[in-house]
This record gives structure tokens, C-alpha cells and sequence, in this order.
């Protein structure tokens, strides 16, 4: 199947649609319409079938959209049939918190291995997953042929540690800093800076709570 060039906003909802649609399955539920849709995940009815039509006719007027098929094409466009293997970089408090969520218990990613420079974690397993010393991250990366990082290093290490990664084969950052690391055009970075997200919240509470 060809590669379908859809926007950045539309990707980053087609997981939220495959989460909910396994809740419908799991509810023995075999159709769903875009309204039902849309009031479960709080997207409006119109982007829902905006953002499908990308995909083409995955749905039937007056009938909905057929949860099984829907379940099973977004799983393909997803790469849900495809485990994908990360590195968790830094495992302070964060870390910590990220090696417990268990991501392969929710979806195809698993944390296959943990890096960290304190002595004292290296060569341990932590929730399953061994815990390696910085020195060998280039090496690890490489041998176990991981292409996704998740990086929870303090600020002042983050281009670094990024630079290594990269140098070890990786073509994914989820950044977790505050700092905004420079990659190359081939490689791509998710920027999640909790800080600024609790005080945009806090921004929204503030200036636009009467209107909500």
C-alpha cells in the first residue's frame, strides 16, 4: 500500500481513534457512527471524517464505520502487528516512571533497554529491563538495533547524549528535557516538556475558564 501523507495533527489522533475503537470491540460493539465517535474522544464529528477521508471510503453513509475493519487498518497503518523496540536514556524519577507505565502492555513499543551514568544502576535490571552504563550506549544501540530513544537526561547533557544516540543508529527522539536538541533532517524529534504543558494548562484556566 502507498504511504499516505496526512497532516501532523491528523497522525496524532489516529492513536487516540484506534485506543477507543478497542473499547468498542472489547464492548462487543460492531459499528460506530462519527457522532458516537466524536463523543468519545472529544473530537468534533467533521474532523473524524475529515481525517479518515484521507484514507479513503472506510466508512458507509447511514451505516458508520464497521469497528472490526476499522480496528484492523488502523492497526496496519499503526504498525500495531509490529513490536518496535526503544532505549530509555536517564533513568532518574522520570525514568523510573516510564520503566514502570510498561508500554508493551499498551501498544507495539517496548523498552528493550535503560541507560544511565550512575554507577551504582549499571548492569542491574530495573521493572525487566537491563540497565546499561552510558559508556556502551553507542555500542547497545547498535547491536540491538534500536531506532527509538526516549531521552529523561537533565537539560545541560541533552545534545550530547542526543548526538551519541544518533551516532548509535537512532532515527527517534521523544524528548522528554526542556532543552530543544538539533538532530539531523533524517531523524525526528517528539518534543514533551511536562512544564510547559502544566502552565499552558494553568494559561487556560486563568484567561478561559468563564468561557468554558
Amino acid at each position: 500500500m502507498a504511504e499516505t501523507k496526512i497532516p501532523k495533527a491528523t497522525a496524532k489522533r489516529l492513536p487516540i481513534y484506534y485506543r477507543y475503537l478497542n473499547i468498542l470491540k472489547d464492548a462487543d460493539k460492531t459499528r460506530a457512527s462519527s457522532t458516537e465517535l466524536s463523543e468519545a474522544v472529544k473530537v468534533d464529528s467533521a474532523t473524524i471524517r475529515r481525517d479518515f477521508s484521507y484514507f479513503g471510503a472506510l466508512g458507509k453513509r447511514g451505516y458508520g464505520y464497521d469497528v472490526e475493519s476499522l480496528l484492523k487498518f488502523f492497526k496496519k497503518i499503526l504498525n500495531q502487528d509490529k513490536l518496535t523496540n526503544a532505549a530509555l536514556i536517564g533513568v532518574g524519577n522520570l525514568g523510573n516512571a516510564l520503566l514502570n507505565f510498561n508500554f508493551h502492555q499498551n501498544s507495539n513499543v517496548r523498552i528493550s533497554a535503560a541507560f544511565d551514568v550512575k554507577a551504582d544502576l549499571a548492569n542491574t535490571v530495573k521493572s525487566g529491563v537491563p540497565v546499561y552504563p552510558m559508556a556502551e550506549l553507542e555500542k547497545q544501540l547498535k547491536d540491538q538495533q534500536i531506532q527509538v530513544a526516549i531521552i529523561t537526561v537533565p537539560a545541560d547533557v541533552a545534545q550530547s547524549v542526543t548526538d551519541e544516540a544518533i551516532a548509535g543508529g537512532i532515527c527517534g527522539i521523544l524528548n522528554f528535557t526542556p532543552l530543544r536538541v538539533s538532530v539531523p533532517n533524517n531523524v525526528r524529534v517528539q518534543n514533551v516538556d511536562l512544564t510547559n504543558e502544566l502552565q499552558t494548562l494553568i494559561y487556560f484556566l486563568d484567561h478561559y475558564n468563564e468561557e468554558a
